[in-house]
């Protein structure tokens, strides 16, 4: 008997024309779609559909835009048979993917996660000023390793790890000064690569601060429900499901490190998880998984063909009772 998880993918999985063949296709995913639109007062859809890529790769867009194409996907299964509360036993999303996953298991409404992403993306880009601050990517060095690279780059400026997304992949984030810093430290450690990313804000650091204390405000005002599964959250690498502790570790996470790499080692171990469906657009979170653990099952569900694939698989077991 297989054990799920059901993941949401996080930004940097964006790309013009994500959702687009489920908006063709299916008519649960042109209400999803539809809905967002409404609640943003915008098309959004339409720069997600034909772009131009850099106003989809803005983070005000990119985090609504990620998790509308996640519930369009989970409202399709829906419709077809699938039930996230008896064919799921967690939730877990990456970073703004955590929203998603709330959204997905009923904590929030669709609306008001829009909503929430959309103020969530505007406090993180007005939290530190467009050029002064960066994130690079680790690659080939532990968690201890960077912690202690990215302690040495600091010299009193901001230089904390971000990211620990699997074995090898850890993320920092900060000043930019002391992430330039950090990348040199990080090769002459021995790192197999350290790369800066292509982002707009330094996320998950002690900057993001602003942006933190804006979610404080804006989570206080939705309605939020217990999810039908628990949330492994980000900054605890641990099943949560109250709904203010929910609220307080969702604060939490603007300027805490996304402890990816925990999270599934403890669907695997503690959860006995042993299938993981990245529920949206790309495959970022499935290749990670199988890097943290070689024996689950981690498999990408947002196209159509891999939907039917999904439907199908659900549908045999429960016939095999």
């Amino acid at each position: 008997m297989k054990k799920r998880a059901f993941t949401f993918p996080g930004q940097g999985s964006q790309s013009v024309g994500m959702g687009k063949e489920l908006a063709d296709t299916f008519p649960e995913a042109r209400a999803v779609f539809a809905e967002v639109d409404d609640a943003l007062g915008e098309s959004l859809s339409s720069t997600m559909f034909e772009g131009p890529e850099e106003t989809l790769r803005l983070t005000q867009n990119a985090q609504p835009a990620l998790m509308a194409v996640s519930i369009a996907t989970l409202r399709v299964l829906e419709a077809r048979g699938v039930n996230l509360s008896t064919d799921s036993n967690f939730v877990a999303g990456h970073s703004l993917g955590e929203y998603s996953a709330l959204c997905a298991a009923g904590t929030f409404t669709l609306s008001d996660t829009a909503r929430l992403l959309r103020t969530r993306g505007e406090a993180m880009q007005r939290a530190v000023p467009v050029g002064t601050g960066a994130m690079a990517a680790i690659l080939g060095l532990g968690l201890d390793e960077v912690r202690e690279v990215a302690e040495q780059a600091s010299l009193g400026d901001v230089c904390e790890v971000a990211n620990d997304n699997a074995p090898g992949q850890v993320v920092v984030s900060g000043d930019s000064a002391a992430i330039d810093r950090a990348v040199e430290l990080a090769k002459a450690a021995g790192a197999k690569r350290a790369l800066l990313l292509p982002v707009s804000a330094p996320f998950h650091c002690s900057l993001m601060q602003p942006a933190a204390e804006a979610m404080e405000q804006a989570l206080a005002l939705v309605d939020m429900q217990a999810p039908v599964v628990p949330l492994v959250a980000n900054v605890l690498a641990a099943p949560i499901s109250d709904p203010n502790e929910i609220r307080n570790r969702l604060v939490e996470q603007v300027t805490g490190m996304v402890r990816w790499r925990e999270s599934i080692s403890w669907l695997a171990d503690e959860g006995e998880v042993n299938q993981l469906l990245e529920i949206g657009t790309g495959k970022v979170l499935s290749g990670l998984a199988r890097r943290i653990d070689r024996n689950l099952d981690a498999t990408p569900v947002g196209l159509p063909t891999e939907i039917e694939s999904l439907v199908r698989e659900l549908s045999d077991a429960t016939e095999r009772g």
